[in-house]
């Protein structure tokens, strides 16, 4: 699933592009993957809408018209949102087309269809919880240390499973989870109202870190995930734990388990991470 870095990645490509285009047309070949309002109106409101801004809240890309309403894009487990010109052969699963004042084409595309289309005010869309309340951004320069142990001594579950937790913090799954812990030493099976306030600075930087390098490198394609023009990440060149279960560990060469937290695949150093 594209987390947050994949998720930035798509927003920065596709924001000089959109901004200040209009959608003239609308084309929906899976109209259920509108889950608000109903597929029909969803067209009539789309339609001759002007953007105002294109940006991303965890994993949601918020498309923003000129009268507040939100174009809301999850792109689930193997969606992705694509910029092209008009004359690029339609792949197989689209499901939106986005026509623009430009001649180009907006296209949604998701062989698994776990994604969905919102379109609606942010209030509305919370208030009627087709969009959830989601936590802090862990990049954001104002999410400190303090409020991330904060969050942790109140739970009594697996510090995996808080990462994962889109409530708790936004935007993080389970390829960053892994690696945050891993980059903190931090068993991911810990619970984490455990975690002492030295150790809570530790994951702290190691998840900002995780996420920052992710960006750098456009995101991990360790399955579909590609960027608004369909080329693939950099990231997963340099995963240090994930998907490398029984490898050796880049730190002291044991090999990485596997267990399963919060129904994920969780790998980890048992050496390196205590």
């Amino acid at each position: 699933m594209p987390e947050l870095p994949e998720v930035e990645t798509i927003v920065a490509d596709l924001r000089p592009h959109l901004v200040g285009r209009t959608i003239t047309r609308c084309e929906l070949a899976f109209p259920t993957i509108v889950r608000h309002p109903e597929p029909e109106e969803f067209i009539d409101a789309v339609v001759g809408m002007r953007i105002e801004s294109v940006g991303r809240r965890g994993k949601y890309i918020l498309i923003r018209f000129d009268n507040s309403i939100l174009l809301v894009v999850h792109l689930g487990m193997t969606g992705q949102l694509r910029l092209v010109d008009a004359v690029t052969p339609l792949a197989n699963h689209t499901h939106a087309v986005f026509f623009l004042d430009d001649g180009r084409q907006l296209r949604y595309r998701d062989p698994r269809r776990f994604g969905r289309l919102l379109l609606g005010t942010q209030e509305a869309l919370l208030s009627s919880k087709k969009m959830p309340l989601l936590g802090p951004e862990p990049i954001d320069p104002e999410f400190a240390a303090g409020e991330l142990y904060r969050r942790l001594r109140k739970r009594r579950t697996s510090l995996k499973a808080v990462l994962l937790d889109q409530g708790a913090i936004a935007g993080v799954g389970n390829i960053y989870a892994d690696e945050s812990l891993h980059r903190a030493r931090l068993r991911p099976d810990r619970i984490a109202g455990t975690l002492s306030k030295k150790s809570a600075v530790r994951l702290h930087e190691s998840l900002r870190e995780s996420l920052r390098a992710a960006i750098a490198n456009r995101g991990s394609s360790v399955d579909t995930y590609r960027d608004a023009w369909g080329e693939i990440g950099g990231q997963q060149e340099k995963l240090l734990v994930y998907g490398r279960a029984g490898e050796p560990c880049f730190t002291c060469g044991r090999p990485l388990s596997s267990i399963r937290i919060a129904g994920r695949t969780t790998v980890f150093c048992r050496r390196c991470q205590h």
